[in-house]
């Protein structure tokens, strides 16, 4: 029998290796609940990049698994081909700098389609 830490661990995985960028948010990019995500799925839109997005509020297992699978605190959390890249935060700073758009590109994430 596997216990619920591994089998929510192994769930996670797989979202976060399903797209080429996946965010886990409060809400869903049409209607983030809070103004991280919103922050969040700006951010990528400027990118212009596609990504998949987990409602961690429909979710406790997930929302909970997903602090302890990356080792950090708070949502929305930012991955890119399998790897944590960070928090709300970070993503502006990135974006700021021009760090995300570069990170997009050289990982050859796919575009968002118009």
């Amino acid at each position: 029998m596997t216990d619920l830490k591994t089998e929510t661990s192994e769930r996670i995985s797989e979202i976060v290796n399903k797209d080429d960028v996946v965010l886990f948010m409060k809400g869903t990019p049409l209607f983030p609940q809070c103004g991280f995500s919103s922050r969040a799925i700006a951010i990528l839109d400027h990118c212009n990049v596609a990504f998949g997005s987990v409602d961690v509020l429909q979710d406790m297992e997930i929302r909970q698994g997903i602090k302890a699978y990356s080792d950090w605190p708070t949502i929305p959390q930012l991955y890119v081909k399998g790897e944590f890249v960070g928090g709300s935060d970070i993503m502006m700073e990135m974006f700021e700098d021009g760090e995300l758009l570069q990170l997009m590109n050289e990982k050859q994430v796919a575009k968002a389609e118009d």
